[in-house]
């Protein structure tokens, strides 16, 4: 699923195009990609006409639009969704599920999606620590690109948790944006295994881990996200190239760019781990746990 670099990148085409846009109709196309919004498509479609777009938001992987009357439309992407800005003369997708026609008769806004897994919905914005989101996300923490991202306060919560470090990363309502590809290569920059307990982390081993995750998502995000097949697009249908950089994410069997050792992968949830035995060496298990 995309992670903050790639949502990242959806949000800033938004903000570009869409932005500062008068909605004049929306047509619901498959039934799936509005089921978040319960009163329905009507609704969904009569509610967004003639209001404007004031901005394009983001929190970690979440991404919305900011509207005129108060509210917000909130997109999940979820593994295969696209926000694409395509002429109105364009031939429709062809898992179009979602059409935005704007007032000035310029490019529509396009939700695709060919596994129906995301959708988009109406949302009510409300203040988080001085920040509005949609009422949706108000559990998710900041992200490490938010200006207002505590490190030390991530870093202690990150430590204060029981658990494997990796599964602390991937937890959004500690730091938000970090998934599967980016939690291993902040790892691989770290030298820490995803198996070591966050209780046994150092303070500095904490600060090392996030700020590591700060810059692998910075990087990407210069290389306009990972994509690994056509699914993962900007708001213009073009793909990211970050994947030409993984460090270890998809590489076993691949020598480490830092060591030479061979990258190995393991079964993790119903994902996969990627890592290098030499640089990111396994802790041992406590007395307690043996």
């Amino acid at each position: 699923m995309p992670e903050l670099p790639e949502v990242e990148v959806v949000r800033a085409g938004l903000e570009r195009h869409v932005a500062g846009r008068v909605i004049t109709s929306v047509d619901v196309l498959h039934p799936r990609a509005i089921r978040r919004h319960v009163p329905g498509a009507d609704d969904f479609a009569g509610r967004l006409a003639g209001v404007k777009i004031t901005a394009a938001r983001r929190r970690g992987k979440y991404l919305w639009l900011d509207l005129a009357d108060g509210e917000a439309m909130l997109a999940h992407l979820g593994m295969s969704g696209q926000m694409l800005v395509q002429p109105a003369s364009a031939p429709d997708e062809k898992h179009l599920r979602v059409r935005v026609r704007f007032a000035d008769a310029g490019p529509e806004l396009r939700f695709v999606d060919q596994r129906t897994f995301g959708g988009l919905a109406l949302d009510e914005l409300v203040d988080v620590d001085g920040t509005l989101v949609p009422a949706s996300v108000a559990h998710v923490g900041r992200d490490p690109m938010d200006p207002l991202f505590d490190l030390a306060a991530a870093v202690a919560a990150l430590r204060g948790k029981r658990t494997e470090v990796k599964r602390a990363l991937l937890d959004q309502t500690l730091v938000s944006g970090i998934g599967n590809i980016y939690a291993d290569e902040a790892l691989w920059r770290a030298r820490l295994h995803g198996t070591r307990p966050t209780e046994r982390l150092t303070r500095a081993q904490g600060e090392l881990v996030l700020t590591a995750a700060t810059e692998v998502m910075a990087d990407a995000l210069g290389a306009g996200g990972t994509s690994f097949d056509a699914l993962y697009v900007n708001v213009n249908g073009e793909s990211g190239y970050f994947e030409r950089s993984l460090a270890v994410y998809g590489r076993a069997g691949e020598p480490c760019r830092r060591c030479g050792a061979l990258i190995r992968r393991e079964a993790f949830t119903n994902r996969s781990s990627y890592f290098c035995p030499r640089c990111q060496r396994r802790p041992r298990r406590s007395p307690m746990a043996r």
